[in-house]
């Protein structure tokens, strides 16, 4: 199995369930054509600065907390809830296109599911979880260049997106970049210290590294 696969896990799972993911509400809007800004579809953000500001403050809080717990278990659930937060946009439409892409992408129909990660992309362009979830895609399509150029833009909007360093890191791991790759994997334990997969991951690049300098 590929390295990224607990990529796919941690973007679209972790915390989240894809079973919630994929429930649609009951009377859904209409996704937009690719064309359409937020301005042009005549929706109105829900997100003030009030809003965005006690989300950012909510955001640091976690972190803080999951920088300094030791617990595995725990620490999952205070990544589950900056997850969630990450999955909130602040648009209905946006919020929803992303959840349709999700659904798609249950049923492997990877042709809808970048539709839809391509008009909230152009709904909101400064929403990272709408590109982390089209670097993971492009990945499964074996499309590195264009998974790392959404995963450079997700880290932009978000530098903690630590699902977004792991895909980096395999993806630096599996074209032979491993010294690079070793060290993102340790920006990610910055981050998050308890990922069991990133904790593997520099110990066994760190002994495979040691072997080859021998």
């Amino acid at each position: 199995m590929r390295a990224f696969s607990f990529v796919l896990s941690t973007s679209f799972v972790l915390g989240l369930g894809l079973a919630a993911l994929a429930q649609e509400p009951a009377q859904p809007p209409a996704a937009p054509e690719k064309s359409q800004s937020r301005a042009q579809s005549g929706e109105t953000p829900l997100k003030s600065v009030e809003d965005a500001g006690a989300r950012a403050q909510r955001l640091n809080d976690l972190f803080s907390k999951l920088k300094h717990e030791a617990s595995a278990t725990k620490a999952e659930s205070i990544a589950g809830e900056i997850n969630s937060i990450w999955t909130e946009s602040g648009s209905a439409t946006v919020d929803l296109l992303v959840q349709r892409a999700t659904l798609a992408i249950t049923k492997e129909d990877r042709s809808a599911a970048f539709d839809f990660l391509d008009q909230a992309i152009g709904l909101d362009p400064n929403n990272a979880e709408s590109w982390n979830r089209r670097a993971t895609l492009n990945y499964a399509t074996d499309d590195y260049g264009k998974s790392l150029d959404d995963i450079r833009v997700t880290l932009r909007l978000e530098p903690r997106h630590y699902g977004a360093m792991m895909g980096l890191a395999a993806i630096l791991e599996e074209t032979d970049r491993k010294d690079e790759a070793l060290q993102t994997y340790m920006k990610v334990l910055e981050i998050y210290p308890a990922l069991k997969p990133a904790q593997d991951a520099v110990n066994r690049l760190s002994d495979e590294l040691a072997g080859q300098a021998l």
